[in-house]
């Protein structure tokens, strides 16, 4: 493996491994098989470049060539961030066809979307986005630019170990999901991971940049580049830590902050939930429900987003009944609470927020978005 992936990370004078994610494997998997399919011979490794360009060599098992098609199996290995999925094989099949497109599938142990709310279709396979791309990419590497493939995902065990995740609480049904916008798995424990987000915070400002955004991860980067016309030096990742991260903004002088992310993250800051990780707190529906009281909201709306499992889900009936301004509120609420956190500070930044939805689209902020851009690009 490349030299970037086997240094480790360290941590209170202990070597942490890293490891990659489920979608690296089912690239990989899926690349090896189109490689037998078409050399009409086994092979025992296989290479990938992942998303976040480090170059993995992963040992193949059980590979078999059947005529036209081929299948072949990758074993998880989540490093020292051991998760349900660690140690698991993850399996591709690729059949060859004449069609010239590449379609893919997941097949057993990999679960089905029965809800919408995490950006994939409902009834689709749980392969989520950046893994369909590199699966499909890697494969047509392989093949040309002229034959066509059918591909199939499946993991086995996937069932099984899907009852140790939160997909059935999601509307992933039936098994694993597909997963990974890096393809690297990075152990790190809470506060590394804070030190690492805070210091390029300060990178930031050392740079001389005094305005700065802040999004829970690459959703939220995309979002600003596309809709805010805001490149990346401009904008650093909070993760979950909200509180810790404007805090640090604060210390080091930042005049102005700007919260931008998915409702499903950023609708706790409006309860003042500033650690968002779900294992400290969890009133999403709740506070969106207090809230929509607030703005009159019928009891119906009312009951059906209190039975909602993601923001997603509920955006659906606050659509219908006609009350998207509620996102323009949660927008104002967020920043007032940053607000009082922030009262016995001298010079508090200026701190506007901006929520969106998992198809890139604006569903609300405490201001005029075009003058929050402005601002940003003075």
């Amino acid at each position: 493996m490349s030299d970037s992936f086997d240094a480790p990370v360290w941590h209170n004078g202990k070597a942490l491994r890293k490891g990659y994610t489920t979608g690296s494997c089912a690239t990989a998997a899926a690349k090896v098989a189109a490689l037998m399919v078409l050399r009409q011979h086994l092979i025992h490794q296989v290479s990938i470049t992942t998303p976040s360009g480090v170059a993995l060599c992963l040992n193949v098992e059980s590979p078999q060539i059947e005529g036209q098609q081929a299948l072949a199996a990758i074993r998880k290995d989540g490093g020292d961030d051991i998760d349900a999925t660690h140690g698991m094989l993850i399996f591709a099949r690729v059949a060859l066809n004449d069609s010239g497109q590449i379609t893919l599938c997941g097949g057993e142990g990999v679960g089905k979307v029965t809800r919408k709310g995490i950006g994939l279709p409902v009834g689709s396979a749980a392969i989520n986005r950046t893994p369909r791309q590199t699966i499909e990419s890697a494969v047509r590497e392989v093949i040309g630019p002229s034959r066509g493939a059918s591909v199939e995902i499946f993991a086995p065990e996937g069932e099984i170990r899907a009852q140790k995740t939160y997909n059935a609480r999601l509307g992933v049904i039936g098994g694993i999901s597909i997963i990974g916008t890096t393809g690297i798995v990075t152990p790190m424990s809470e506060e590394s991971w804070k030190r690492s987000l805070a210091l390029e915070l300060e990178l930031k400002r050392a740079a001389g940049l005094d305005r700065i955004v802040m999004v829970p991860g690459n959703h939220g980067e995309r979002f600003v580049r596309e809709r805010l016309g805001v490149d990346s030096q401009s904008i650093v990742t909070m993760s979950n830590f909200v509180g810790y991260m404007i805090s640090e903004a604060v210390r080091l002088g930042f005049r102005h902050i700007v919260l931008v992310g998915h409702p499903g993250k950023l609708i706790k800051v409006a309860a003042g939930i500033f650690h968002t990780h779900s294992h400290i707190a969890d009133a999403r529906m709740e506070t969106l429900v207090a809230h929509l009281a607030l703005l009159h909201a019928p009891y119906e709306l009312l009951t059906a987003v209190s039975q909602c499992d993601t923001t997603e889900a509920a955006q659906e009936h606050i659509d219908a009944w006609g009350f998207q301004h509620i996102y323009n509120h949660l927008a104002e609420r967020i920043c007032l609470r940053v607000a009082q956190t922030l009262r016995f500070t001298n010079h508090p930044p200026v701190c506007d927020a901006v929520m969106f939805s998992f198809d890139n689209q604006l569903l609300g902020s405490n201001r005029p978005l075009q003058n929050i851009a402005e601002e940003l690009q003075c």
